[in-house]
């Protein structure tokens, strides 16, 4: 198979952060240099090189690039280009030491940091950079500077698989490739080659005391008598530097000036010296984004029972329609006399004493209550067993047979639930010693691990084939094929004599290993892991493709990025050298199907994409102390939702960015305020967040509600423990079944009406939408002159630590303000394609507007070419918005969603928004997303009317021109109760569509229209659709029966 890749806007928004603090540097393709021959003059095809022009911006220009860059993103902004900041032995942000600025500007002025999460494509995003950068500006030569082999091996492989997207995308190639000091030739091509090139270099290649880590330095005879570092310095690289906190050390600050960089770029989730950030995405931001895996975690604790050793372990509590059953293994002496521990099913009143064989040590163990609210089981000694726990006599061997069987469990769950979608699941065992998982010794050659796996798999995959549904052939069909021997597989260094698994060489001050060969392996089978077997497969392929449970050596973590790990366990002695926050990065990617395609759809990706943890720690330690670990990495948040905060923040509208001014600023201040959405510290409180979860925020300051989404999105912007992700506990079943009311009648009549899929078409009249356009820009095309703003001041007479700390040394004595004319700016624009491109308009059409206008609005173009490029864009958007509504129309298709879109996905689900057991609900629960759901769900409950109803389940979408979309509910009244006894609903807050999105109220639009579609094939009983807030006015909508 074949990784997709697609321009998606959150990278977009990385890579022109960088390209945008370069603006207004000239477009110059790659200046002509004599490359060094050295002393050995021979005759060369090498002899004319191609460097990176120099910046033409001063340092103050490139200041203000940076500056608008952060205030367009509300980050801190720079106040000088030395403006470095560090962590001290606190954790606080203290300005860097000066010996470090002193080393960086000796390698060059320009330094800017990107932060980007774990698993959100970082490497794709600068090597787009890359591209753009070189569409831009001309620029070619690029380093990328790694601190490890894992890294490097992990970064080529992504050139490789990145290539054909990128020539697609800029119509050219890049060459790249990794540093070897025994392949110098590729210096030379480096240097005379006029198309983008890309080295790739680990830090060990130029900071290690090994010879040939020092060739970089020497003058060597089979290089010319030349220093290979003087000639990759001699194309004045960009150098973009790759988790860079981890190459912070003396050597590698020292080696940094010999590459005689033109400005480095360095992009990590982790900064430790921060210098000018230009792009946050942080944890919350990829998770609350939905870019990266939603976490579940299973736990495991050990406990002694008081006054016994007998050894209990509860796995887990079923529910169904009968009581609850408990899942606990304990020791039972067989008919034979041996003493087993064994899995058993065990009910409300069991005896433990008599299951167990009679064993003296479960006298007293009798179940008093099996309570599935908080997976615990009571005895009537006074006992409590918790899930997850294992108690009494237990080894560290029996942790690992837990462990291991609970990721099993974790990955059949998954399995069960993903095969349909095309998407393969895979497993990932870390251990610290490869005789654990390959023994020599042994006749077989299998360690304790894997054996141990194989006993367990070939128990779990017996009990889910009795338990799997009848109509789950195609999966009992998969999973009853595969061989527990074949379905596991060990990837470790090799040894290159006996070709025999070794543990890998790890480094005196590493935690990852440097094998080479063993990263080319787990790469090398990337995607080959990801593929289902299929009837054509070699021997050779098909033994890849039946692998779905990886063991692996914890050295060589960070060669594992692929998309589909959705399970690890780490089978090793836990440790302070990695964090929890850097075992699950390795699987947060979200996963892909058959096709290699990104499964991210917005309604289904934290349903889809959830990495299980199963810890060998409790759940409550494990979660609590990731959350302290991203808690850490948010240092750079504000905390305080303060006036001055809010002071000058830019909200990124539809119209274009609006500033909070300092009165703005105090209204909404005043607003969280006054009703209790921050405490006397000014951060956040809880009622600010149980409010929004509930749909009741109060309403905003009438400044601020044309742009209420972006004042919300500003808010959150400011720290709140509240917003931390908090892993699921993966053990516990989150199951939602379907109940009788699913087969009524009425929900049968119901269903059979709106199960309908359909197509829609715009048709309308490019002449039409031309004069429509010219209309709208002849009105309401208002274009800001460009202005200068001319401020004097002097320092302050006297001044304070804190006034200086502040930037607060300076009073402004004078303000005066000029408009200018960019008229002769020698700056070219593309305005027919710029236009086109932002309203997705053919060239033609555009024209087409653009020379009907009054020549006065034209002329506008010369005052500031930007901005009338977004006013037009923005406009033209909006007559072609407004047309397509109008002329949308849907075409039904014979296709009909099947009934399994009501089973699929209904696992995963966030208890903690569910209601109590319902009665009408075609599911025992319903999960709402607010109050004003909670409380429709209750009336639909209560009223007699009422037959049956769904929460309709996320699979069954209406295409619309904006996105797919959801209709919250399908009802079915009783006949003569109400006018319109089939309705679906869509609740809402308000109907104000002030207070709706502009996306939101397209949608709405799109829905009735299709439900009018449909209800030309009924000819009786047609299905109602409209938006209501209550289900007082669902009974206005549905209306009371003719008399």
């Amino acid at each position: 198979m074949k990784l997709k890749f697609k321009v998606q806007p959150y990278q977009t928004n990385a890579v022109e952060s960088v390209v945008d603090c370069f603006a207004g540097q000239p477009m110059t393709s790659g200046l002509t240099y004599r490359i060094d021959p050295g002393r050995t003059a021979q005759v060369s095809a090498f002899d004319e090189g191609f460097k990176n022009a120099d910046l033409a911006l001063s340092e103050a220009q490139i200041l203000e690039n940076i500056q608008k860059v952060q205030r367009r993103q509300n980050l801190p902004v720079s106040s000088s280009l030395s403006d470095f900041t560090t962590f001290n032995n606190k954790g606080a942000r203290v300005p860097a030491p000066s010996a470090y600025r002193k080393q960086a500007f000796a390698a060059t002025p320009i330094h800017l940091d990107v932060e980007m999460e774990t698993g959100t494509g970082k490497t794709y995003c600068y090597v787009k950079t890359i591209f753009e950068l070189n569409q831009r500006y001309g620029w070619s030569k690029f380093i990328i500077m790694v601190p490890s082999i894992a890294i490097r091996e992990g970064v080529y492989k992504s050139l490789q698989i990145t290539a054909e997207h990128f020539t697609e995308g800029y119509g050219k190639k890049a060459r790249f490739f990794i540093y070897h000091s025994k392949r110098l030739h590729e210096l030379e091509s480096f240097s005379s080659d006029a198309g983008i090139n890309v080295m790739v270099i680990n830090i060990q290649a130029f900071n290690a005391r090994g010879a040939d880590n020092r060739r970089i330095y020497l003058e060597l005879d089979d290089f010319q008598s030349r220093k290979p570092i003087d000639v990759i310095a001699s194309n004045r690289p960009i150098l973009i530097i790759d988790e860079p906190q981890k190459m912070e050390g003396k050597a590698t600050l020292e080696a940094l000036p010999q590459f005689k960089p033109l400005f480095i770029l360095r992009y990590s989730a982790t900064h430790r010296t921060q210098h000018h950030r230009v792009h946050r995405l942080d944890a919350l931001d990829a998770f609350n984004q939905k870019l990266v895996k939603k976490i579940a975690v299973r736990g495991i604790q050990t406990r002694g029972l008081a006054g016994t050793n007998a050894y209990l372990y509860l796995e887990g509590i079923d529910i169904s329609k009968q009581a609850p059953v408990a899942r606990i293994e304990l020791e039972v002496k067989l008919k034979s006399g041996e003493i087993k521990r064994q899995l058993r099913r065990l009910h409300f009143r069991d005896d433990l004493f008599a299951a167990s064989g009679e064993l003296d040590q479960y006298q007293g163990f009798t179940i008093s209550q099996i309570d599935y609210n908080n997976d615990t089981v009571e005895f009537i000694n006074g006992e409590v067993l918790k899930a997850g726990e294992a108690n009494g006599d237990v080894s560290e061997r029996d942790i690992r047979r837990i462990q291991i069987r609970e990721t099993i469990k974790a990955h059949l769950d998954k399995e069960k639930q993903l095969f349909a979608q095309g998407v393969k699941v895979l497993s990932l065992f870390f251990i610290d010693e490869v005789v654990k998982y390959r023994d020599y010794d042994q006749a077989d050659e299998k360690g304790e691990y894997a054996r141990v796996f194989e006993e367990e798999y070939a128990l779990l995959k017996d009990e889910y084939l009795s338990e799997l549904a009848i109509d789950n052939e195609a999966y009992r069909k998969y999973l009853g094929a595969i061989d527990p021997a074949k379905t596991h597989q060990g990837y470790f260094a090799v040894d290159k004599k006996t070709k025999r698994l070794k543990d890998p060489a790890v480094g005196a001050r590493s935690v990852d290993s440097d094998d080479v060969d063993a990263y080319d392996l787990i790469l090398k089978d990337k995607e080959s892991l990801l593929a289902f077997p299929g009837p054509h497969d070699g021997p050779e392929d098909r033994a890849k493709r039946q692998v779905r449970f990886i063991f692996s050596h914890s050295a060589l973590r960070e060669g594992w990025d692929n998309p589909n790990v959705f399970v690890m366990c780490m089978l090793k002695h836990s440790d302070n050298s990695i964090s929890r926050r850097q075992e699950v990065g390795r699987g947060l990617r979200l996963s892909v199907d058959q096709q290699g395609d990104r499964m991210d759809h917005p309604s289904l990706v934290h349903e889809v994409n959830v990495l299980t943890v199963v810890a060998s720690e409790s759940y409550k330690d494990f979660v609590a102390g990731l959350q302290q670990e991203i808690v850490e990495t948010l240092s750079a948040r504000p905390r305080q939702a303060t006036e001055a905060y809010f002071t000058g923040k830019v909200l990124q509208t539809k119209d274009g960015p609006v500033a909070l001014t300092a009165p703005l600023a105090k209204q909404l201040y005043r607003y969280l305020v006054k009703n209790d959405y921050t405490d006397e510290a000014d951060h956040i409180a809880d009622a600010y967040h149980q409010a929004k979860t509930a749909g009741t925020l109060a309403e905003l300051p009438a400044d601020l509600q044309p742009h209420a989404e972006q004042v919300f999105e500003l808010i959150d912007s400011v720290f709140s423990d509240k917003q931390l992700p908090t892993p699921e506990d993966g053990r516990k079943p989150k199951t939602n079944p379907l109940n009788a009311n699913f087969e009524k009648q009425a929900f049968k009549e119901l269903w059979q009406r709106i199960n309908r899929k359909a197509v829609y078409r715009v048709d309308f009249e490019s002449k039409e939408l031309v004069d429509k356009c010219i209309g709208a820009l002849d009105t309401k095309l208002r274009v800001t002159p460009l202005q200068y703003i001319v401020q004097k001041g002097e320092q302050k007479g006297a001044l304070t630590d804190e006034q200086l700390r502040a930037g607060d040394g300076f009073k402004v004595m004078e303000t005066a303000t000029e408009q200018g004319d960019s008229v002769h700016s020698r700056v070219s624009y593309d305005l027919l394609g710029k236009i086109a491109e932002n309203s997705r308009l053919v060239r033609q059409t555009v024209a087409s507007i653009l020379g009907g206008i009054e020549p006065a609005v034209f002329k506008q173009f010369r005052q500031n070419p930007e901005h009338f490029i977004a006013e037009a864009s923005r406009l033209i958007t909006e007559q072609k918005a407004a047309m397509v509504i109008e002329r949308l129309a849907y075409d039904a298709v014979d296709e009909r969603y099947d009934v399994d879109i009501f089973t699929a996905n209904q696992t995963g689900h966030d208890f903690s928004r569910a209601t109590d057991k319902l009665k009408n609900h075609v599911y025992d629960y319903a999960i709402v997303d607010s109050k004003v759901e909670r409380d429709f769900v209750n009336d639909l409950e209560t009223r007699p009317e009422v037959v049956v109803y769904a929460k309709l389940p996320r699979g069954f979408l209406i295409p619309t021109p904006v996105g797919d979309y959801n209709p919250d509910w399908a009802i079915s009244f009783t006949a003569g109760s109400v006018r319109h006894i089939y309705f679906v609903a869509e609740t809402k807050g308000s109907l104000s569509s002030m207070k709706l999105r502009a996306i939101e109220q397209t949608k709405i639009a799109c829905a009735r229209k299709f439900f009018d579609e449909i209800g030309q094939r009924i000819s009786k009983d047609k299905v109602k659709y409209d938006v209501v807030t209550d289900y007082a006015r669902l009974l206005d909508v549905v209306g009371r029966p003719a008399e």
